[in-house]
């Protein structure tokens, strides 16, 4: 699953600061490696302690974890929606992403110029929310005309989109994301083919001093207020911090810095995870002695969906899934005492998949 994620953010607010953490591999819990596929893309690992911990105990020839694209798209003026600065770069940019990380600036430095000449992370997000909106706005006028004229001949379906469109342009003409606008999960449908950049989730990131990493400060107070109706994650995170810790060579030097502050894991590990969280997605392994894999999912996928992610093969000639739970494996240290302690499920076409389960996958094509 090809997932990807985009960093926004006003120039100045410390997103690339961040994205740079991302793209150094000593950043992460464990040393896997970062990519770049390009300048502004790179592919990172989806921090989680149970590959470890299952590698550990099965020592297999390798050991492929989760991943997740992290772009990082140009800082964006006002006036974008009109191509503006980089607008229609950045506009496409995020059209191809499945989720924003929009990074905001919650900390004060004078040495460290805002774009508009203050600190007011509010404004910021305003800055950007606009510019999106305004694009999804164009996009929803267009599809409206294409569909009123075979509303107006009676067509049903075309009824229904152009009412379903209508109240999107109804709530972006009032200032709000498409993502908070209140129609039927079904009748999503309608602007599917639109790509809304505001119906994307979206995790708001607050890029804080040294002293107010634990804590938060007024700033972050202000963007919980202000976003409390997206139904949104709001993450604090020192991009400081977190270009400190990258510098660090070894685990334990990490951990050690970390623990100073007061601090259990880096911010940048707990941004991958809520991006991932974000995406709706779930985590099953495959552990064996070649390898040892995890598999994302959506959550909620049934067995033979979550198999079809290996090869759709598998999800066409699905017969069973044997399945053993994490705690379950990690507590009897094997398969083979899992089965011996009858602690190895058999399940069925209608099994829905739960984060952390470990599959073994029967199939005849």
């Amino acid at each position: 699953m090809g997932l990807q994620c985009g960093i926004v953010g006003l120039p100045n607010v410390g997103k690339s600061t961040l994205f740079n953490c991302l793209s150094n591999a000593k950043a992460q819990a464990a040393n896997f490696p970062f990519c770049t596929i390009e300048p502004n893309v790179g592919v990172i690992t989806v921090p989680d302690e149970r590959i470890t911990k299952l590698a550990e105990l099965v020592n297999p020839q390798r050991v492929v974890p989760n991943v997740i694209e992290i772009v990082d798209i140009a800082g964006l003026v006002k006036g974008a929606s009109k191509g503006e600065g980089l607008g229609n770069q950045f506009l496409g940019n995020i059209r191809a992403t499945n989720a924003i990380i929009h990074v905001l600036r919650c900390f004060d430095d004078d040495n460290v110029i805002h774009v508009d000449g203050s600190v007011d992370p509010i404004r910021d997000k305003e800055i950007i929310d606009t510019e999106l909106q305004l694009k999804d706005l164009e996009s929803i006028d267009k599809k409206l005309q294409k569909v009123e004229r075979a509303a107006k001949t009676g067509d049903k379906e075309a009824k229904k989109a152009f009412e379903v469109l209508g109240v999107f342009k109804q709530h972006l003409q009032a200032g709000k994301s498409a993502r908070t606008a209140q129609v039927a999960p079904e009748d999503l449908e309608y602007v599917e083919d639109l790509f809304l950049l505001t119906l994307k989730p979206v995790l708001y990131v607050c890029n804080v001093d040294e002293a107010s990493v634990t804590k938060g400060n007024a700033y972050v107070e202000k963007v919980k207020a202000a976003v409390a109706e997206e139904n949104a994650e709001v993450l604090v995170i020192s991009a400081q911090i977190e270009s400190e810790i990258a510098q660090l060579e070894s685990y334990d030097e990490r951990q050690m810095f970390l623990e100073d502050l007061g601090l259990t894991t880096s911010g940048v590990n707990l941004m991958i995870k809520a991006a991932y969280r974000l995406l709706k997605l779930a985590t099953y392994f495959t552990a064996g002695v070649q390898e040892v894999r995890a598999w994302t999912i959506t959550q909620g996928f049934t067995a033979p969906q979550a198999a079809g992610v290996i090869h759709t093969d598998f999800e066409k000639g699905f017969i069973r899934a044997e399945v053993i739970k994490y705690e379950d494996f990690v507590k009897l240290g094997s398969e083979a005492a899992c089965k011996e302690a009858g602690k190895l499920s058999v399940e069925g076409k209608t099994y829905i998949v739960q984060d952390g389960d470990i599959m073994h996958f029967r199939f005849n094509v």
